[in-house]
């Protein structure tokens, strides 16, 4: 008998089937968060978790995998605490040589064929040290501006899931509905094919990895609006975690197979794993395996669905 929901769709429904799991566990052990202020506590690192996870899933669309994200994020947050807030001009001077860099990053790569593993290994050491050079010691402010957006209270929604729903969307729209979107995804897909019709890998690549430290350059601002403060290392976690949510989403490490909305669903369900992980008194050191536990359950889930979808 044939199954009653396709293997696509179940795949498909595997990020928000994971987060509503996640957050139904989570009222359960503590009904008040079953509300506005709680909701709002609970998802209050999401959106600069999101933004990295999208900066990732652009490095993923083109085959590539991205190790210095964290770094990246983390110098971000130190320029946003220090320059962008003492001398604006200068910050965001820093911030687009940033992600010119990373367009640079992605150039190299493609020129010289290298593996974009070993390369973003070695720029996250470059990251780290420049953010250290900028912010030696924990320390600056968040520029007013961006501290005032992270903490909107809007009237019925917390501000957290307004942010990730807008992410989501304009990601999705941007690159699973347009032209555009659909040719920046075929480098991923058949790279050969476009080449063939007259298009620039190196031009794409460029592209992805662009939009990756601009994503990136979000996440870090994003980070200190919650925060109000920096440090070298505020954000070295948010390499692994961008990684887990994108491929928790329904990311593929190759093909170019990606989902915005589902990105954004991974990296909600990881930034509520923690919270999780402390309403059952467990030691913190044990969040990120949770987070482990979570996708390698939902990765063996779409294993078996892959199975049933290549039986029909």
């Amino acid at each position: 008998m044939d199954m009653l929901i396709s293997p696509r769709v179940l795949r498909s429904l595997l990020p928000p089937l994971s987060l509503a799991v996640l957050l139904i566990s989570i009222f359960w052990l503590q009904p008040r968060t079953m509300s506005y202020f709680g909701l709002n506590l609970l998802l209050n690192l999401a959106v600069p978790i999101a933004l990295a996870t999208i900066a990732q899933m652009f490095i993923l669309c083109v085959n590539e995998l991205d190790l210095s994200i964290g770094g990246f994020v983390s110098l971000v947050a130190c320029i946003t605490a220090t320059w962008l807030h003492d001398t604006p001009v200068l910050g965001i001077l820093a911030l687009v040589a940033l992600i010119a860099a990373y367009a640079g990053l992605g150039a190299l790569i493609y020129l010289r064929n290298l593996p974009s593993i070993v390369v973003t290994l070695g720029r996250s050491f470059v990251w780290l040290g420049l953010a250290l050079l900028v912010l030696p010691t924990p320390g600056g402010k968040a520029p007013e501006y961006i501290r005032s957006l992270m903490t909107l209270k809007p009237a019925l929604v917390p501000f957290p899931i307004i942010a990730s729903v807008l992410l989501a969307g304009i990601v999705y729209l941007g690159l699973m509905r347009s032209a555009t979107g659909t040719i920046l995804r075929g480098a991923g897909g058949n790279p050969e094919a476009l080449a063939r019709a007259g298009w620039s890998i190196l031009r794409i690549k460029m592209t992805m990895f662009a939009l990756a430290g601009f994503f990136g350059v979000l996440s870090g601002m994003a980070l200190v609006g919650l925060t109000t403060s920096a440090d070298a290392n505020i954000a070295l976690r948010y390499t692994l975690l961008s990684i887990a949510g994108a491929i928790l989403g329904g990311g593929e490490f190759v093909g170019g197979r990606v989902s915005p909305i589902g990105a954004v669903m991974g990296a909600m369900t990881l930034a509520l794993a923690g919270s999780f992980l402390s309403f059952l008194r467990l030691n913190p050191d044990w969040q990120i395996g949770a987070q482990g536990a979570i996708l390698i359950i939902v990765l063996a889930l779409r294993v078996l669905i892959s199975r049933a979808e290549k039986q029909r």
